[in-house]
């Protein structure tokens, strides 16, 4: 069972139709909308301040979502995919954001909708990313300006893969 829990008296809120591995936790100011899932050993920790997810996000197995007191919240905007093991913490992400796997994006950052953040990079304290790019390698720096084969064949694709794999396990 998912560990699903209040702190400081307040719980988080879950939109529609997600799925929720059982071995997920979301706890504290936690605001996810339709249609996500929330992955095997992935951590959604809103604790010390708040995590706004929009709709049709991914987080997936290992990943970990949090912020820092009295500083930053995160938000991550309508389909948007978090690989792996990736760490988001008090950050903003646009929509349309593929976050790679094992990635890591710090406080202060902002991500501009249609970018994609490469596996393995370190997007570095108050980093502006611009729409439609790809930033890769430690720190991350932008490689190249995004296609549209890009947007629809990875940052689209996978999003859309995850809502078909949640299916998959709402079925049981």
């Amino acid at each position: 069972m998912s560990f699903i829990i209040p702190v400081r008296g307040i719980h988080p809120t879950i939109g529609e139709d997600c799925f929720i591995a059982p071995n997920a936790t979301i706890v504290g100011e936690v605001v996810m909308g339709n249609q996500c899932s929330v992955w095997f050993n992935a951590v959604i920790r809103g604790d010390v301040n708040s995590i706004s997810i929009g709709n049709k996000v991914n987080i997936q197995d290992g990943a970990v979502i949090h912020c820092t007191y009295q500083k930053t919240k995160t938000i991550i905007h309508d389909n948007v995919s978090i690989g792996h093991n990736a760490i988001v913490h008090g950050c903003t992400i646009e929509a349309n954001v593929l976050v790679g796997m094992g990635a890591i994006v710090m406080d202060n950052v902002k991500i501009g909708s249609n970018s994609i953040i490469a596996a393995g990079a370190v997007v570095l304290e108050n980093t502006i990313v611009d729409a439609g790019c790809i930033y890769a390698g430690v720190p991350a720096k932008k490689v190249k300006d995004i296609s549209q084969e890009l947007i629809n064949g990875e940052i689209n694709r996978i999003a859309d893969n995850y809502l078909m794999y949640s299916s998959w396990f709402k079925e049981l």
